[in-house]
Formats: C-alpha cells, structure tokens, sequence
C-alpha cells in the first residue's frame, strides 16, 4: 500500500440490515462518530454500525467518484462488492 493514501470510502451496515456508504480520511474516526450519533442523519435512527467494507484512494475525487457509483448501485450488487476483501481492516 501507497504511504500518502488518505482518502477512504468506506460502507457501514447499520442496526436494521440497511447499508451507508461514505467518505473519510480517517474510518475508524468516522464510524465511531456514526456510533455516538454524530455521524450522517441516515445512522443517527440505525446505530450501532459496523464496519463491513474500505477502498483506499489518494486523492477526495476518487474515493467521492467511487462513493457516487456505488450508491447507484442496488443492493445485490452492493452485496457483491462488499462481500469482496477490503483495501484496509479497521479494528
């Protein structure tokens, strides 16, 4: 892995099956955010999240490209690609 990777998107199950998929610098950050319901308005109802997927970019634009294109995707298909390995394991 490239040391000036910073930029993540990142997918989070929530409490009720549903996905959320997000961007951040910092995932282990960001997902403790989601638990403490200062996240997305989206998990705030749906804590806690886990963690289930990371893809690593080196630039914002990427990591946000990918996170538009997996939202259109529907939800087998975001399976799919969850079900793959991650870039990153986050404890």
């Amino acid at each position: 892995m490239m040391e000036n990777v910073k930029h993540f998107f990142y997918v989070v199950e929530c409490c009720d099956g549903s996905l959320y998929a997000g961007y951040s610098t910092d995932v282990v950050k960001r997902v403790k955010k989601h638990n403490e319901g200062k996240g997305a308005k989206y998990t705030r109802a749906r804590k806690p999240v886990v963690l289930r997927y990371t893809e690593s970019f080196l630039t914002k634009r990427e990591a946000l490209q990918r996170e538009i294109e997996f939202k259109k995707f529907k939800r087998l298909k975001k399976l799919m690609v969850i079900s793959q390995k991650s870039d990153e394991r986050f404890g």
